[in-house]
């Protein structure tokens, strides 16, 4: 493991020359004096302890800082010369103190007293090299010639031509002897099991820890405690477990609705400030629906709302929409955005497709609609494999839906599909992204940062980094990856899928038998012969495309023992470093309290490792899930997060608007048994939700922001709810669920769009989320592209947003189906034409200076359309086209676009 440590040099007392530098008589005092406060026994930032001669000889993360007699190699002279450390500018050493260490380095780095060391090359050093390079054909999968190479005890053993090593003696082994010879690994085989070469240091390497006699040391001694995270590092905010508090009593105690309203009156009226007026009855029908189902009210659903004299109309209203199928869909994108979900591979150019992905999204959509418990939705989204018995054959609904809930954890961009591509960095990359998905997602967490080394803000240590890897090791291990052409997804869906699938090729296949027989039954002496094959063979082609994948799941499941997990230097799968046990950021648990990872069940099987830690995220007093999880959906509802930074609870993180409201949402989620749903309807009957827009003069200058919530804040449509508003409004979504996506077609022209069914066209949801061929309405209004997830998206204002809408061809032909829905229900009479236009896109009905405005109009788009049209058509056409160029106008309205 640590090549650069021999034992130290050393002198007797008798033999020190005068002008010897030796670390006891003048560089330990530097050290202690500048730099042990952050690299010492009670904190070792990046793992590096400057307080010991075994601890500057060990190094830290990065590897050795310390080359005896070469100033140019030692990192610790390069951090101190470059005055990177200390990093305060008041605690830099001084000139002679520098001269001092370079001329104590440069003459071999001396200590006086004999420093224990670890051997040269160890087992830690080797058991990775061959699991990098030998392993995919000598472990546990495949063992060619009866040899396993993963463990010390296995590689002694040998396999079917006797011992491969011979301690002490090198040249003597048949496994230096092979690979000397390139006949191992085999050249031949390389890409195939994605596998490189050895290099020529790492032979170097393995014969030396051989000529050595395979030293072994403690793993113990390997992985000793180390104080990385100190009690001040778990005392910041985030970090300790929510503590509820008694909502505050405020004076205008009339507009508290439920306790949200008094944390946030409360820091009002400490800036002298009050909630803005309550909106009116078509803003908040218009608002809500929008918010919880992503389609605005119809103008019936409007009529109802505003005519009900119930004094609960509203909470029934809140209801009745949460109980909507739509709710599910419109939720469920939010977090298929956190999680990076897609329907393609990614990370090149092909950007293969996930035919099955779409499991997971419908999964995620009833999860939701059911209001599935946050706490069980996210054991099943890490742990659903290790949480039911799915090897059975007896597939329940609960078993599917476990098994493809663990989709969660495939949604990454992947190129490992394919065998050039599906090396250990490739598949590093994969686990990388899956923990920076998790981390951000679940935890409020940069975990991802800490893969080279530790975090830079954050009490995360590299080693707690690649601990949480190890957590998946048994079902993302980058030396037992899943084979680039071999089965990527399992077939355990319900009997009757596979009955239907299997029916439905059936059919296929005696259609495509009848037409086969009819096409040799066709006499080629026969003048219609050419055409009527022709024809023929268009209908077997057509046949063809009805094939269906057969019904598989992209899921995430435990294969066999995982290798060892080492920590990888600087990030470099070429240089590990020690071995590490699996183990959550030890910044979130206490310095008494450590998950074992190897517990047993009471029938006598192992717990999955990620079920362990599942449920450690669920805990009632976990530091960050729960609080994570109302601020996004506080995020959704409000603009903008108590935590404005969703994906980032840390010290770079922004810090909470209203800290005791997050905490008393967090502990109020956890006593609603997780239920996200009692969460919305919290939020969303609160006086602070049915406030309305407007600005006062104080509000504008005393909270500019509006982080205080002095008013609601004004909304754009997300992509997705302009899109799916225009279909609902022009009588054109189709609102069946689930399925495989809906494809899309990308024109010559570089327009991407999705195809229209037979009953108009289907939620944004269900439309092929390509990454590569993204639709260009939803990605100029910032969908995201999932790289690898989006934890908050952007909004932007440009000039291809409002061209999109005036030219875009299909927008063009939603405004003649509205207008002709239009005119079906009203007839052609002007007025009300205008006011259904008004009341389906708007929500309201037009004052009469609009009704004024809009008769004009019409008056004159109908006289340009007969200009225009002239005797091509008939004048009925002309009133047709003024009216969908009416309706198209309203669609590029802002307050169509906007969520007041």
């Amino acid at each position: 493991m640590l090549l650069f440590l021999v034992r130290a040099p050393s002198l007797s007392h008798a033999a020190e020359p005068d002008s010897l530098i030796l670390y006891e008589n003048r560089i330990r005092t530097i050290l202690n004096n500048k730099c042990v406060r952050c690299h010492g026994p009670s904190e070792k930032k990046a793992g590096l302890d400057l307080s010991t001669p075994r601890g500057i000889l060990k190094g830290s993360e990065s590897g050795r800082i310390l080359q005896g007699g070469a100033v140019d190699e030692s990192l610790l002279f390069q951090m101190i010369e470059a005055d990177e450390m200390p990093p305060d500018e008041k605690d830099h050493l001084s000139a002679t103190e520098r001269e001092t260490i370079r001329a104590w380095i440069q003459t071999g780095a001396h200590f006086r007293e004999s420093v224990k060391t670890i051997p040269a090359v160890t087992q830690h050093d080797i058991i990775p090299l061959l699991h990098l390079r030998c392993v995919a054909c000598h472990g546990g999968r495949r063992q060619e010639a009866g040899l396993d190479l993963r463990t010390r005890q296995s590689i002694m053993q040998g396999g079917k031509s006797g011992p491969v090593v011979v301690s002490g003696n090198p040249e003597a082994s048949l496994l230096i002897q092979r690979i000397k010879a390139a006949e191992m690994p085999p050249r031949r085989k390389l890409v195939s099991v994605s596998v490189k070469p050895i290099e020529a240091n790492e032979l170097e390497r393995l014969s030396q820890w051989i000529q050595l006699g395979l030293p072994e040391v403690n793993d113990f001694e390997m992985t000793e405690s180390e104080t990385l995270v100190s009690e001040e590092d778990r005392q910041f905010w985030s970090f300790q477990p929510p503590v509820r508090v008694e909502p505050p009593h405020v004076k205008q105690q009339h507009r508290v609705q439920n306790p949200i309203d008094a944390f946030i009156i409360n820091k009002l009226e400490d800036e002298g400030l009050t909630l803005a007026p309550p909106a009116d009855k078509r803003t908040l029908i218009r608002r809500l629906s929008i918010d919880l189902t992503g389609l605005p009210p119809t103008p019936e659903e409007i009529d109802k709302f505003l005519n009900d004299e119930d004094p609960q109309s509203y909470e029934n209203l809140v209801d009745r929409l949460l109980a909507s199928p739509r709710y599910g869909e419109r939720w469920a994108r939010h977090w298929l955005d956190v999680v990076g979900y897609a329907d393609s591979e990614g990370a090149q150019n092909e950007d293969k497709l996930r035919p099955h992905m779409y499991r997971y999204r419908d999964y995620v959509i009833r999860a939701l609609n059911e209001d599935k418990p946050y706490s069980r939705f996210l054991q099943e989204q890490i742990a659903g494999d290790e949480l039911v018995d799915y090897q059975s054959g007896n597939i329940t609904p609960e078993v599917y839906d476990c098994l493809v809930a663990t989709g969660f954890l495939r949604t990454a961009p992947d190129r490992t599909f394919a065998n050039i591509t599906n090396f250990v960095p490739d598949r590093l990359e994969v686990i990388s992204d899956e923990i920076q998905i998790l981390g951000s997602a679940v935890m409020g967490l940069t975990i991802k940062c800490a893969r080279c080394h530790s975090h830079k803000f954050d009490p995360i240590p590299q080693s707690d980094y690649y601990r949480l890897t190890a957590i998946f090791k048994a079902a993302y291990d980058e030396h037992d990856w899943l084979k680039s052409q071999g089965p990527r997804t399992l077939s355990h869906v319900s009997q009757e899928e596979h009955q239907k699938y299997q029916e439905h090729e059936r059919q296929l296949s005696r259609q495509q038998g009848l037409l086969q027989k009819k096409l040799t039954q066709l006499d080629p002496t026969k003048p219609d012969y050419q055409q009527k094959s022709t024809e023929v063979k268009k209908q077997i082609a057509a046949l063809k495309d009805q094939h269906w994948p057969a019904p598989r799941i992209r899921a995430l499941w435990s294969r066999e023992s995982p290798s060892p997990t080492y920590i990888y230097k600087r990030g470099n799968y070429l240089t590990p470093g020690r071995p590490v046990e699996p183990g959550v950021p030890a910044v979130l648990t206490s310095v008494d309290e450590s998950i074992k990872f190897d517990q047993v069940s009471a029938n006598g099987k192992p717990v999955g490792r990620r079920l362990l830690f599942a449920r450690w995220l669920t805990q009632s007093d976990h530091p960050l899930t729960a609080r994570v999880m109302v601020n996004r959906i506080w995020l959704h509802h409000f603009g903008r997060g108590i935590v404005n930074t969703p994906g980032n609870f840390g010290r770079a993180g922004e810090r909470p608007t209203h800290p005791k409201l997050l905490d008393w949402l967090a502990t109020e989620f956890i006593r609603q048994n997780w239920s996200i749903k009692a969460i919305h309807k919290l939020m969303v009957t609160s006086s602070t939700y049915r406030q309305s827009s407007d600005i006062s003069d104080e509000a504008a200058r005393l909270d500019p922001t509006g982080s205080l919530l002095s008013r609601m804040p004004l909304k754009r449509m997300e992509a997705e709810v302009l899109r799916d508003s225009l279909l609902l409004i022009c009588g054109q979504l189709d609102e069946t669920p689930f399925g495989p996506a809906d494809p899309v077609e990308a024109r010559a022209d570089g327009l991407v769009t999705s195809r229209r069914g037979k009953a108009g066209w289907r939620r944004s949801i269900y439309v092929l989320q390509r990454r590569t061929k993204i639709p260009t309405l939803l990605e100029n209004f910032d969908f995201p592209q999932m790289g690898p997830n989006c934890i908050q998206r952007g909004e932007s204002l440009v000039a291809p947003q409002a061209l999109h809408l005036m030219n875009n061809e299909m927008i063009h032909q939603l405004a003649v189906y509205l207008a002709g829905n239009i005119q079906n229900t009203v007839g052609d009479d002007w007025e009300q034409q205008i006011q259904q236009i008004y009341l389906r896109a708007l929500g309201r009905e037009p004052d009469p200076e609009e009704t004024r405005v809009g008769l004009e109009t019409l008056q004159l788009l109908e006289e340009k359309w007969n200009t225009q049209l002239k005797d091509k058509q008939t004048s009925s056409t002309s009133v047709q086209k003024a009216l969908s160029s009416y309706c198209h106008a309203i669609f590029n309205l802002a307050e169509f676009q906007y969520i007041d």
